[in-house]
């Protein structure tokens, strides 16, 4: 019987990941020295082979090996580049694991937007790796349609907090350095991996599901701040979108101010800037709380298919002013859509290119896209569309193809408005 077709590589990031093997789980266990920026780490990776194989390719930059493992047994590898090749005989379908162990100093990895991954703190670290920046601190099968749960050690120095997505399973101290571990059990893009270090204080959030502030102690993230009503927006959320699709939600505020905040899997992270108390910072809360359903839980399977994150993300800015009191989204879409006075581009929103994938055109158009939608089924329909769509996809992958299946499937009929939003490179008329 012949093997199924093997996934397509990443349209945008093509040189990342290896379609030939899926990545079934993550071990990580890693010991850090804030000081001087030196990492030691031992990646154990649970692996499936989608064909016979010989080799495979992971993902690793600027970081040395110095063993691997595959079913226990010493093999042969190389590091070429940002790749780590081993050679493992492997019959199509077979599980195997394999053990990495490196080190050196980690260091943001280059690419066409800048460079993502670990990134040093005036005093700690922050993981932030959309969308390639994984490979900087741990060896991966670095593309986004391959989904994994993460286990993470953590070694550092008392007196620093580490946050990683998912649920903190154990803490000891011992000769001055502490212990951290946490398990995600959900799949987990690698991109959406992550790790924060700082001398932070937790505060708990009243919220439908456990949710917690990690700050620098001194720094106001309470009543008068952007994060004063967290636990307002969770459970907004939750009302719109269904129910939260993690265990917790950590907001990390750094101490750094940072240009843009992001997103990582049950976990966002701020600067200290985005703590002000104004509208511009407040949206920012709102719009990473809501990649925990777009973009986290639902993950684009081609990074082509970016509008699936950034433009829910950006409408649910709008659902939350809503909520809130404040600007009916109806206001917000005609404000930007007057804004935006968008020439003809040379791609659609289902196909922006690498260089254009985060730019407010994106962001914008795509919320627009989302609230044809609504102007289109009405909002009982449309809710209700969002709810089994996150439903039906939660821990996987989705194409705007899925989506307007899904569209089509829950209303027995499509909804043509949406195609010119979607496909064609003008901009359509607001309302149509």
């Amino acid at each position: 019987m012949p093997h199924p077709p093997l996934p397509a590589p990443d349209s945008y990031l093509p040189t990342h990941g290896d379609v030939r093997f899926a990545a079934r789980h993550y071990g990580l266990t890693l010991d850090y020295r804030v000081a001087t920026n030196h990492l030691v780490g031992t990646a154990v990776i649970t692996a499936e082979a989608l064909t016979d194989l010989n080799e495979i390719a992971l993902d690793l930059y600027n970081l040395h090996v110095s063993r691997v493992r595959v079913g226990g047994r010493p093999v042969k590898y190389a590091q070429r580049g940002s790749r780590l090749i081993v050679r493992t005989s492997q019959q199509h379908g077979a599980r195997f694991e394999i053990d990495v162990a490196y080190a050196g100093k980690p260091r943001p990895m280059p690419g066409a937007h800048g460079r993502a991954g670990w990134e040093e703190l005036t005093d700690g670290v922050l993981v932030g790796s959309q969308p390639h920046g994984a490979p900087s601190w741990f060896p991966c099968n670095d593309r986004p349609s391959n989904k994994a749960p993460f286990a993470i050690t953590v070694t550092t120095e008392a007196g620093y907090h580490v946050a990683a997505g998912g649920v903190l399973k154990e803490r000891h101290t011992r000769s001055g350095r502490t212990t951290w571990t946490y398990a995600h059990d959900e799949p987990t893009a690698t991109y959406l991996a992550t790790v924060q270090i700082g001398q932070y204080a937790v505060r708990p959030v009243p919220a439908p599901v456990p949710v917690a502030i990690v700050a620098p102690a001194g720094l106001d993230v309470g009543a008068g701040s952007a994060f004063a009503r967290q636990g307002e927006m969770v459970a907004a959320f939750i009302s719109r979108f269904g129910p939260y699709p993690f265990a917790t939600y950590t907001a990390v505020v750094t101490d750094d101010p940072l240009e843009i905040p992001l997103e990582a899997q049950a976990l966002s992270s701020f600067g200290r800037n985005h703590a002000a108390p104004a509208w511009a910072n407040e949206r920012l809360v709102a719009h990473e709380l809501a990649h925990q359903w777009f973009g986290n839980a639902l993950t684009a399977a081609d990074w082509r298919d970016i509008w699936l994150h950034e433009g829910f993300a950006c409408y649910a800015e709008w659902l939350w002013s809503e909520a809130a009191g404040g600007q009916p989204a109806s206001e917000h879409a005609a404000d930007h859509y007057s804004r935006l006075a968008l020439p003809p581009r040379g791609h659609t929103l289902t196909d922006p290119g690498l260089r254009a994938m985060f730019d407010d055109w994106v962001y914008k158009r795509g919320a627009l896209t989302v609230h044809t939608l609504r102007q289109a089924v009405g909002d009982a329909s449309f809710f209700a569309i969002l709810r089994t769509w996150v439903a039906a996809r939660s821990g996987g992958n989705v194409s705007t193809e899925a989506f307007l299946a899904h569209i089509e499937a829950y209303l027995g009929r499509p909804v043509p408005e949406l195609r010119p939003w979607l496909f064609e490179r003008d901009l359509p008329p607001l309302g149509q």
